[in-house]
């Protein structure tokens, strides 16, 4: 588990919500394994495997009953926090009860329903983050849809957009990466239940019942066969969390540049003591836009511990699985910070419009070069005016001029009245407001 991101309460706020960082810490983690322990206890004692009333007992035990120091030097000594937490449920629970606990079933077992439950509530957090997030973007594209904006290719002046188009491929790249969140979900929250080798031998015949009153009691799916060394689903959400923290630091690359002094053009929303300096009482630092970089900064990296645990030797491998314990709660604490950092913006950003609009100007005329060397085609041919064009456009980086008062100094471009028309901010605003609104029409109200 990233201390960082979730466990320190120094830069635990800093990267991660408090939610999701409760959806993952010890006592979550404790009340998930309780709550395995009660659903495989009530699924036995309903094919009369274990007494009745060992359900009752465990669903009386509470949180407090349990030491997590003691538990965690346990867990130290044992390898796995699934061993030491049986050992004090014996403990808590009648004489009687105490050999049917966890009857027929393994540490990973538990550990991996547990950690099931505790995404399954992690993915509702995401969720509702983001059907926050979308509308937002979706509000802002709409209200600038029409607001000129210089487009910018190899971190150079090229075509003018909108600032609604900006905006409109944020929100179209983070629903790309949301739109399968459904059956994300659904693959992920599936009961493990396979005893020490993965086929429930303890309960022979009966085995299939039991998972599937097990599943039954917490509301899981059921897998065909044991899913202990089959990581895939796993690899797959991490790789999915990765790509949502990836689709919002697309928007916080954008955003940062656009804050930048130079262009200024957008400034992250003003919250009194954020995004100052230490040494420099001027600063305004984007502090949204840089959690959520850096969250995409880590993330690979645990990705990448979630596909090489795929390489799981035979029935239960020796610390690839788990090495998940320290991705998959990390990638959710990161996506969760970079998604409120994500919302935050969205919601509060601040757009310098007379700012975009003098950006503009900036390369007098040359982002119109394009639509000139087009308009002079007919007469030039495509070869003949591009090159005419590019002599136009050094003679402006050289002495500045516009480059519509160029080319009407240069005889081979014939009258201006045949590019005049090229100049014109319209139709490439135009052009940017129609797939704009094309893009919107298409985004989901909510996944």
């Amino acid at each position: 588990m990233s201390f960082a991101a979730l466990d320190s309460a120094l830069l635990g706020p800093l990267f991660a919500t408090d939610a999701m960082r409760k959806a993952f810490g010890d006592e979550a983690r404790l009340r998930a394994m309780l709550q395995c322990e009660l659903a495989l206890a009530r699924a036995q004692a309903a094919l009369g495997g274990v007494p009745e009333g060992l359900g009752d007992a465990l669903a009386g035990l509470r949180l407090e009953d349990f030491d997590l120091a003691t538990l965690g030097q346990a867990t130290a000594l044992a390898g796995v926090p699934t061993i030491p937490f049986v050992k004090a449920l014996q403990d808590l629970l009648p004489p009687e009860f105490e050999r049917h606990v966890h009857k027929g079933a393994t540490t990973q077992d538990i550990a991996d329903t547990a950690l099931v439950l505790m995404m399954g509530e992690g993915m509702a957090l995401l969720r509702a983050d983001l059907n926050r997030l979308l509308p937002a973007l979706a509000n802002m594209a709409r209200a600038h849809r029409a607001t000129p904006c210089i487009g910018r290719t190899y971190g150079q002046h090229a075509a003018p957009v909108s600032f609604g188009f900006k905006v409109t491929v944020w929100a179209s790249a983070i629903a790309e990466v949301a739109a399968p969140y459904g059956a994300m979900r659904a693959q992920i929250m599936r009961a493990s239940l396979g005893g020490p080798v993965g086929t429930l031998a303890a309960w022979g015949a009966k085995g299939p019942e039991v998972l599937a009153g097990f599943a039954g009691e917490l509301d899981l799916g059921v897998d065909a066969i044991a899913w202990h060394t089959r990581r895939n689903r796993m690899a797959e959400l991490g790789g999915w969390l990765a790509r949502l923290i990836g689709a919002l630091a697309k928007m916080a690359g954008d955003i940062a540049h656009m804050a930048s002094t130079e262009v200024s053009e957008v400034a992250e929303p003003f919250i009194k003591g954020r995004g100052g300096s230490s040494a420099m009482p001027h600063k305004r630092n984007p502090v949204g836009c840089t959690l959520i970089l850096a969250a995409q900064a880590a993330a690979p990296g645990h990705v990448t511990t979630l596909l090489n645990a795929l390489a799981a030797a035979h029935e239960r491998p020796a610390g690839a699985w788990h090495g998940e314990w320290h991705a998959l709660p990390s990638l959710f604490g990161l996506a969760s910070g970079a998604l409120r950092e994500g919302v935050a913006l969205a919601e509060g950003l601040v757009i310098d419009e007379a700012r975009m609009r003098a950006n503009i100007n900036l390369t007098h005329g040359m982002i119109f070069a394009d639509a000139v060397a087009a308009r002079l085609t007919p007469a030039l041919g495509r070869e003949g005016a591009h090159h005419l064009v590019e002599r136009a456009a050094d003679n402006v980086r050289r002495t500045g001029a516009p480059l519509q008062d160029v080319l009407a100094a240069m005889p081979e471009a014939g009258p201006s009245a045949g590019y005049a028309a090229a100049f014109d901010l319209a139709p490439a605003v135009a052009a940017a407001a129609l797939w704009t609104d094309r893009a919107l029409a298409a985004l989901p109200g909510s996944i």
